[in-house]
């Protein structure tokens, strides 16, 4: 629980008090929100990257399997001097999406030519199919290789938001709201002891003036 700050009880602090506590309440109540809408968005995101890796890892797999027949069935010299001096060229641009303040990045890429053959840097007459496969594979899982990244890059950073998130809506929930819930009951019973005290002092006036006054006391 948290504990009382030293606090002037005035009526003026009380109002101050007041005013923070409602403000911070208020904010208690939005980063909650924020917390519990960047948790949805952020499962979310948990699931696509699964079925995104999934599907990477796979065509990867196939890819490098293709790799191994290539070589396999190819002479090294012949296939490191068919993929020296590649045909095709990649331009990556970045960009960034905010989802619940967190700066999201978005990849999208553009070739150099869009004819789809650009991306066999070689002729067909000394290579095998098997290598056609590999490079084709390739190609087509690029686009979601570039999506995982975007992915895997926004659970990472979502998740550090909603850490901050979450201790900023604990420091408020067991800190700063007890402290200043405490500190009002502080100061109202404070201005209350107050209060009695000066009616006491009022009606003990009353007795001495009426007493001198009239010569009696109340009762």
């Amino acid at each position: 629980m948290a504990g009382r700050t030293q606090v002037n009880p005035t009526r003026m602090e009380l109002t101050r008090l007041k005013k923070k506590l409602v403000t911070a309440m208020r904010g208690h109540k939005l980063l909650k929100d924020k917390r519990d809408e960047l948790m949805r968005q952020f499962l979310e995101k948990v699931r696509e990257n699964k079925r995104l890796r999934e599907h990477v890892e796979a065509g990867i797999k196939a890819a490098n399997k293709n790799f191994l027949l290539a070589r396999a069935g190819t002479q090294d010299e012949v296939l490191n001097t068919a993929l020296l001096a590649p045909k095709q060229k990649v331009s990556l641009e970045t960009d960034t999406e905010n989802v619940m303040s967190v700066e999201i990045p978005k990849f999208t890429f553009h070739t150099r030519t869009p004819d789809e053959n650009d991306i066999f840097s070689y002729g067909f007459s000394f290579t095998s199919s098997d290598l056609d496969d590999a490079i084709e594979s390739l190609s087509d899982i690029f686009p979601d290789m570039l999506k995982l990244a975007e992915s895997e890059k926004a659970c990472q950073l979502m998740a550090a938001e909603i850490e901050k998130t979450r201790r900023r809506v604990n420091a408020l929930e067991h800190v700063m709201i007890p402290e200043l819930q405490e500190n009002i009951k502080y100061i109202t019973m404070k201005l209350d002891e107050n209060e009695r005290s000066t009616q006491i002092r009022l009606m003990k006036v009353k007795d001495m003036m009426l007493k001198e006054a009239h010569g009696y006391e109340t009762i």
